[in-house]
């Protein structure tokens, strides 16, 4: 049973995704974020708990069995570290 290529969540907004389609490679200080479009720590928060829903999403559906009990256990996690980032917001 081979590995399946799954689409993951992009922090890259649709903006930044158009411009990257150039062809060229990221150069070696690249990020998803340009700085004219820096997301705030609540957007960053909100794309994580987006993840983390994408996650939860897919150990449901039954992928990735064999790690299932190790990334459920990260998903609680990550939920809990957001959880905490939102209230000291």
């Amino acid at each position: 049973m081979g590995a399946q290529a799954l689409p993951r969540p992009s922090m890259v907004s649709s903006h930044d995704a158009s411009s990257s389609s150039s062809g060229q490679g990221p150069g070696p200080e690249a990020s998803p974020w340009s700085a004219a479009v820096a997301p705030t720590t609540a957007e960053l928060l909100t794309q994580l708990g987006e993840d983390r829903l994408w996650l939860l999403r897919q150990l449901d559906s039954g992928r990735w069995s064999a790690w299932r009990l190790d990334l459920a256990a990260l998903e609680r996690e990550l939920g809990q570290l957001l959880e905490q980032a939102a209230e000291r917001l």
